[in-house]
């Protein structure tokens, strides 16, 4: 399943140079607002050392990753609800990405413009989720319009589904996300078609200089603070887009190792990124393993054996019929899945089987 995440921000936050570095697109990176005029995609290969280690022990032909999506999106200002900037089309590029990823300034940079003049995290957070906020009350306010026009027909999905976005309508007016809406799992199918920003699980990202890396500031503090205080079970990760910038210019893994051993740093901010991404998505890995290809598959947590088949193919779901099954940690300790089926640690697992974060993976389906 492809994963996408939208890199949003004010203009001079560090978003393009986050984005490059990471990626290594090509967005333009300068000192002014705007400078990211079309959203930029750029694809990233998940980092897992589990599969290095099946490599290892496979020899396959081949290995595939599986990635993740970053789209670097235009700088949002305020009144970007009503089009202010370039706020249509930066608020139409985020409609379809799976989680936010809200770069916030934690740095104080006086050759670095700040389009409101000062690092304020929380008021440049608020500016960020007012417009977002706007524009989904807009949405909601055009959909129960539709809907009120269909009372007459009495069909009770139309009643339910009115009761449902004035919810949504009601608490974003009160100046809160989407994502925090009383509103149970199964009735958030009424907001599906229409795509709400602030329904989105958000990561924010602290952008902060290469002397706070480690240790964090203030402002960090403060966006922790704010997060908090929302309740949308965000994730805050501290990353210095001049770092990761750095280890981007470096070739080889032994070099970037080295370069985040001299900075007293055990991972790079890509890898806190990406398992922050996991995290508000609720997103596990399985693979599979075979001297053809060894291969990471992302899936939701809590799916079933048919479910993660259908990550490979549609038909692989369909006709599933059942699953064979070992963990990466006795794949590891007995050396092949040969020895795993000798000591009796390849199982045989059928429809109902919730598959685990690891497991390694061969379905058997009817065409």
């Amino acid at each position: 399943m492809a994963l996408q995440c939208g890199i949003v921000g004010l203009p001079n936050v560090g978003k393009s140079t986050l984005f490059n570095a990471i990626s290594s697109g090509k967005a333009q990176a300068a000192n002014f607002p705007f400078c990211t005029i079309e959203p930029n995609t750029g694809m990233v290969v998940v980092p897992d050392e589990r599969l290095n280690k099946l490599e290892e022990l496979v020899q396959p032909q081949k290995v595939i990753p599986t990635t993740v999506e970053f789209v670097d999106i235009a700088g949002l200002v305020k009144g970007a609800s009503k089009g202010e900037g370039l706020g249509n089309q930066f608020l139409g590029n985020i409609r379809t990405v799976d989680a936010i990823v809200h770069v916030v300034r934690c740095f104080d940079d006086p050759n670095i413009i700040h389009v409101d003049g000062s690092v304020n995290p929380r008021r440049d957070k608020e500016v960020i989720d007012t417009e977002l906020q706007l524009k989904d009350l807009e949405s909601v306010d055009k959909k129960l319009d539709k809907l009120k026009k269909l009372t007459k027909t009495g069909d009770k999905e139309v009643l339910k589904g009115i009761d449902v976005l004035t919810i949504y309508k009601n608490h974003l007016e009160t100046g809160q996300s989407a994502r925090t809406a009383p509103v149970s799992d199964d009735d958030k199918r009424f907001i599906e078609d229409i795509q709400l920003l602030t329904a989105k699980p958000v990561i924010y990202v602290c952008n902060v200089s290469e002397s706070d890396v480690n240790t964090g500031n203030q402002w960090v503090e403060e966006v922790r603070q704010a997060a908090q205080e929302a309740k949308e079970n965000a994730e805050v990760i501290i990353i210095s887009a001049a770092i990761e910038s750095d280890i981007a210019q470096l070739e080889t893994k032994e070099d970037r190792d080295a370069f985040l051993a001299d900075m007293g740093l055990k991972e790079s901010g890509l890898n806190k990124l990406i398992r922050a991404a996991y995290k508000v998505l609720g997103l596990e890995t399985y693979f599979t393993a075979g001297v053809k290809e060894v291969r990471a598959w992302t899936i939701h947590k809590g799916f079933k054996a048919p479910q993660a088949a259908g990550v490979i193919h549609s038909d692989f779901e369909k006709g599933f019929i059942r699953a064979q099954v070992m963990s990466y940690e006795d794949f590891v300790k007995y050396g092949s899945e040969a020895a795993c089926r000798e000591v009796g640690r390849l199982r045989v697992e059928g429809k109902e089987y919730i598959v685990q974060d690891g497991d390694i993976m061969h379905f058997l389906f009817n065409n």
